[in-house]
């Protein structure tokens, strides 16, 4: 498996090796040993997700102010533009973020830490994403940023017209409204 660092330090993208023939593929999706060592941390999976979206699509920028959920993010089907957010106020990079095409050809996953926001945009006629988290979900605990935030200035992917957001996701805050970590 592949590590590839990340302008975010903490935020860490893995490029499994795909062994295919004319029969099909096999690769290992995930490896606790190398995510660890990549990681320098331990950390242990609760809970399995799996959502499917139309293209156009964005979801984020998602995260939990208790229950902090760590996110290792991935499609197998399709192919989505996924962003991660800095959001701890005390941190050297608080407010940067970093963005990756992750698809069901390159078969990359994201690394996702507590403290960060999340997002993806849905740039293929629909995606599967699959993620793993660390804590369970907690609605009560969820906070949302505004995708397009002046403030974090991410660059989404040009999809010819605005995404489409759920009701939740249009009420997004600004970084500097928003309830964050310290």
């Amino acid at each position: 498996m592949n590590v590839i660092t990340t302008s975010l330090p903490d935020v860490i993208v893995f490029e499994p090796k795909v062994f295919g023939d004319a029969r099909g593929f096999f690769f290992e999706s995930f490896n606790q040993k190398i995510f660890e060592e990549a990681t320098g941390s331990k950390v242990e999976f609760v809970q399995d997700n799996h959502s499917k979206s139309a293209q156009g699509v964005l979801r984020g920028l998602h995260y939990q102010i208790q229950q902090t959920q760590g996110k290792l993010v991935r499609v197998v089907a399709g192919e989505v533009f996924d962003v991660a957010v800095d959001v701890r106020r005390s941190s050297p990079t608080f407010g940067q973020w970093v963005g990756e095409h992750l698809s069901s050809e390159n078969n990359k996953q994201m690394w996702v830490p507590p403290g960060f926001a999340h997002g993806f945009l849905v740039l293929s006629e629909t995606a599967e994403f699959l993620y793993k988290t660390t804590d369970f979900y907690a609605p009560v605990h969820e906070r949302c940023i505004a995708w397009n935030d002046p403030d974090i200035g991410i660059q989404w992917p040009d999809i010819g017209n605005e995404p489409l957001l759920s009701a939740k996701d249009q009420q997004g805050l600004s970084i500097n409204q928003a309830e964050l970590f310290a």
